[in-house]
């Protein structure tokens, strides 16, 4: 992975900067770093760390994202997908496409991510509703939902944890 500004030093996990850099920048980066520790073939093993990576690239926007993380069997990532784009308090999830995008991409399994731009991590009562919806659906082609994350500037809170899976 390269940044235009960062290059990766001797010292294995350590970045060196090339030039000054500004907020912009940085949150860029970072948003690239997760990205990559997101890619296709990754193993996910550790919630936390992908609790941590989705904060990353959804926490920041001023409108609702919808998104989803494929994963094949062995929960290796397949992709990460931005699915629908909302405002302020709210976006469109249409199950049919969220099915499609999981057919077209052969995953046998799911994370969920949509981010509160208000930046309360609690799910609301129609982000439940919502889980309930896809989980049925995804259930008839044979995708599980491993879990559903909402991601805030506080933190994020799964589904799963809460037990509402």
């Amino acid at each position: 992975m390269k940044y235009h500004k960062l290059k990766a030093d001797e010292a294995s996990g350590t970045y060196v900067m090339e030039s000054p850099v500004t907020e912009t920048d940085i949150l860029q980066m970072a948003q690239q770093l997760a990205m990559s520790r997101l890619s296709k073939g990754r193993a996910l093993t550790d919630p936390k760390q992908v609790f941590s990576h989705l904060q990353t690239l959804l926490q920041y926007h001023e409108y609702e994202v919808f998104a989803l993380l494929l994963l094949d069997s062995k929960h290796r990532v397949i992709g990460f997908r931005e699915l629908f784009r909302g405002t302020l308090d709210g976006a469109s999830v249409y199950p049919r496409e969220v099915v499609k995008i999981a057919l077209e991409h052969n995953a046998a399994a799911v994370i969920m991510v949509h981010n509160h731009p208000s930046g309360d991590p609690e799910p609301s009562q129609a982000d439940r509703t919502l889980t309930t919806t896809l989980k049925n659906a995804l259930n008839m082609v044979g995708t599980r939902i491993l879990d559903h994350v909402v991601v805030g500037h506080e933190g994020c809170v799964s589904l799963a944890e809460r037990g509402l899976l």
